[in-house]
C-alpha cells in the first residue's frame, strides 16, 4: 500500500517506520526544513550547546514498550528534571514539595505536620471544584496557589484560573517529602545526540521517503491509498467550522559566559513579570561542558493564523468546535488523524509514541484483514 504522511514529528515518524517495516511504501511530507517537529534540537554554532529550538523537552515514561522503542534509535542519557521558581524576589523548589512549603511559610515541618498544616490552609467548603482556582484552593490553600500558580497560569493561558478546567491542576503533584524531581516516571532521559537525530534514525528505512519543506495537500492525498494527518485537525478541513484555539510561544535569546541561572528552568510566578520562565539549555545536557551559555525567556500568547501551535486551549467553546471536527474526521474517507495536532490533545512525547505504535497495530491489522482503515483511534 502507498501511504502519505503529513508531519515528521514523533507521530508521523514512528508510524512511518512501523508501516514501512510492515512492507508498505511511505512518503512523509514535512512543512518545515527539519524533522522532529517542536522537539527539534540543533547544535548552537557559537557555543556547541544543544538547543531545544522550540522549548525544553524532557523524555519521561513508565511505558516499557515506548522506552524500548526509543532506545532502538539513540542513546538516552539519564536526566532528572528539576525546576526552580522565582516569586516575590525569593526562589523556591518546584513542584510543590516539603521544601517549598517550609520555604514559603518559614517553617520546619515534618511530612505529617505539613500534611496537617496544608489541610488547615485548604478550603474544605469546596466539595467538587469547578475550575482551576477552586481545585487549587481545595488542594493547597490560597497562599501556595497565589505564589506558584495564579500568576503563572494567567500568563501561560491568557485566562483567569476561574476560566480553566480543574483537571489541568489535578495532574500536578503536591508532595509531602523533599523529592523535587519534576516527573515521577521510572524512565527519565534526554537523547545524547538530540531529538532530531533520534527522529532521523526512526525515519531511516528504505521504505520511507522524507520530503522536507513540502506541505501535504489534498492533491497529495489523491495520489495515495491512505493518508495520515498529524497537522492541525481544523486545517485539514480548511477551518470550515472555525479555528480551534492554541497558545503559541515567543522566545527571547540570552547569551552569556559561565552559568546564567544555575538550573535548567527557572519559572517566574509574579504576574507583573511578562515571561513565564527562562530555560538554560546547557543544563539539559549535564554530561557536556560549555564555558558559555544560551538561555531563552519564554512568552506565551494566543496563536495567530501564521504562528506555530503549541498547546490546545480546549476551553468550553473549543470543545464544541472540536466535536464538529471530530465528527467530520470520522466521516472523512481514507484518512487517519493522529498526534497532538491531529487529535487536538495535549500529549507528552511518550504518549505520542504510544499512540503512534497503537495506530500502527490497528492500521496493519485492518489492512491485513481487508477492513476499512480507522479515521480516529483516540478522541
Amino acid at each position: 500500500m502507498q501511504i502519505g504522511i503529513a508531519g515528521a514529528g514523533f507521530s508521523g515518524a514512528v508510524l512511518a517506520r512501523e508501516l514501512a517495516e510492515a512492507g508498505h511504501q511511505v512518503v512523509v511530507h514535512e512543512t518545515r526544513d527539519h524533522v522532529a517537529g517542536n522537539c527539534h534540537t540543533e547544535r548552537d554554532a557559537e557555543t556547541g550547546i544543544m538547543i531545544h529550538r522550540y522549548g525544553p523537552h524532557i523524555f519521561h515514561t513508565g511505558d516499557e514498550r515506548v522506552w524500548r522503542y526509543v532506545n532502538r534509535f539513540g542513546v538516552l542519557q539519564p536526566y532528572r528534571h528539576r525546576v526552580i521558581s522565582t516569586v516575590g524576589g525569593s526562589t523556591y523548589s518546584l513542584p510543590v514539595n516539603l521544601l517549598t512549603i517550609n520555604q514559603l511559610f518559614g517553617t520546619s515541618l515534618t511530612p505529617a505536620q505539613a500534611r496537617e498544616f496544608i489541610g488547615s490552609q485548604s478550603d474544605q467548603t469546596i466539595d467538587e471544584p469547578q475550575n482551576f482556582e477552586e481545585q487549587a484552593l481545595k488542594m493547597m490553600g490560597r497562599k501556595l496557589y497565589e505564589a506558584f500558580f495564579y500568576g503563572y497560569t494567567c500568563k501561560q493561558w491568557g485566562l483567569e484560573p476561574t476560566q480553566i478546567p480543574a483537571s489541568v491542576l489535578r495532574r500536578l503533584p503536591l508532595r509531602f517529602s523533599y523529592e523535587d524531581s519534576y516527573f515521577a516516571h521510572p524512565y527519565q532521559a534526554i537523547p545524547r545526540d538530540g531529538y532530531t537525530a533520534l527522529v532521523e534514525q526512526i525515519l531511516d528505512h528504505p521504505g520511507v521517503e522524507v520530503r522536507l519543506g513540502t506541505p501535504y495537500t489534498h492533491a497529495d492525498h489523491d495520489r495515495f491509498d491512505h493518508s495520515i494527518w498529524t497537522g492541525p485537525l481544523d486545517a485539514w478541513f480548511g477551518h470550515r467550522f472555525g479555528r480551534l484555539g492554541y497558545r503559541t510561544l515567543d522566545f527571547e535569546e540570552i547569551r552569556a559566559t559561565g552559568d546564567y541561572q544555575g538550573c535548567a528552568v527557572m519559572n517566574y510566578g509574579d504576574i507583573d513579570v511578562p515571561y513565564t520562565r527562562i530555560s538554560e539549555h546547557k543544563h539539559f545536557a549535564p554530561w557536556e561542558e560549555h564555558e558559555s551559555t544560551v538561555c531563552f525567556r519564554e512568552f506565551s500568547r494566543l496563536a495567530g493564523e501564521d504562528d506555530i501551535p503549541y498547546y490546545p486551549i480546549r476551553m468550553a467553546q473549543d470543545k464544541t468546535l472540536l466535536q464538529q471536527y471530530l465528527d467530520a474526521a470520522r466521516r472523512e474517507p481514507r484518512v487517519t488523524f493522529l498526534g497532538r495536532l491531529g487529535t487536538y490533545r495535549y500529549l507528552d512525547m511518550d504518549v505520542t509514541i504510544a499512540d503512534a505504535l497503537h495506530a500502527a497495530d490497528a492500521l496493519t491489522s485492518a489492512i491485513s484483514a481487508g477492513r476499512p482503515l480507522p479515521a480516529l483511534l483516540q478522541d
